[in-house]
């Protein structure tokens, strides 16, 4: 399988953010998240690989770009659609399915066809679930900063206190990839982008 590389990467922000507001915002995120989860990959025992990692990480979010409408704001109501619209825009431009599943398995921590219909998700009833350990450490790095205005790193406490209203379920889930990659040391990429920690 052939990784794209970050300049490839970051043309595809370019060719589908509608303004460079939107641009900055999300690939912002995008590279913050590529440096949290390599820092996760220096302590991680397993033999991931670091490069899909990195494609992951820079490409997960591609589908918010497909929610902003004309006035330049995010459909916050549809937001949990990103994934799949994210996972239909890598698949037109050709990438593999090892690429376009780091967009539609990123978000919360996993949605299943339950969450699907019991929550009644505005997607195809389908499971959105890491399957990989490099989807797995991508989905786990993203928990750790949002794209809030103003954008924001999170602590674990904070994210477990978010999360406690999909139910203890998930909390416990969110724990066990805390056992397993152990919790990223924010301090210094919070230095690099200066945002605040929450």
């Amino acid at each position: 399988m052939r990784i794209p590389t970050d300049a490839r990467i970051r043309d595809l922000h370019e060719k589908y953010a509608p303004t460079p507001e939107a641009f900055a915002l999300v690939h912002r995120h995008c590279r913050i998240v590529r440096d949290i989860a390599e820092r996760l990959l220096e302590r991680c025992p397993e033999g991931l690989d670091a490069e899909l990692v990195r494609a992951g990480s820079l490409l997960h979010d591609i589908g918010v770009y497909a929610l902003y409408d004309d006035s330049g704001r995010i459909d916050h109501a549809n937001y949990v659609r990103h994934g799949v619209l994210g996972r239909d825009i890598l698949a037109k431009e050709g990438f593999p399915e090892e690429i376009q599943r780091f967009c539609s398995c990123h978000t919360g921590v996993g949605v299943s066809r339950s969450d699907v219909l019991n929550q009644g998700l505005p997607i195809p009833v389908d499971d959105y679930l890491a399957q990989s350990p490099e989807e797995e450490l991508v989905m786990f790095a993203d928990k750790f900063h949002s794209k809030t205005d103003p954008p924001v790193f999170v602590s674990r406490a904070s994210y477990e206190e978010r999360l406690r209203r999909f139910g203890e379920n998930k909390v416990l889930r969110f724990k066990e990839m805390v056992e397993r990659f152990g919790e990223p040391d924010l301090a210094p990429i919070m230095a690099t982008y200066g945002d605040p920690l929450v």
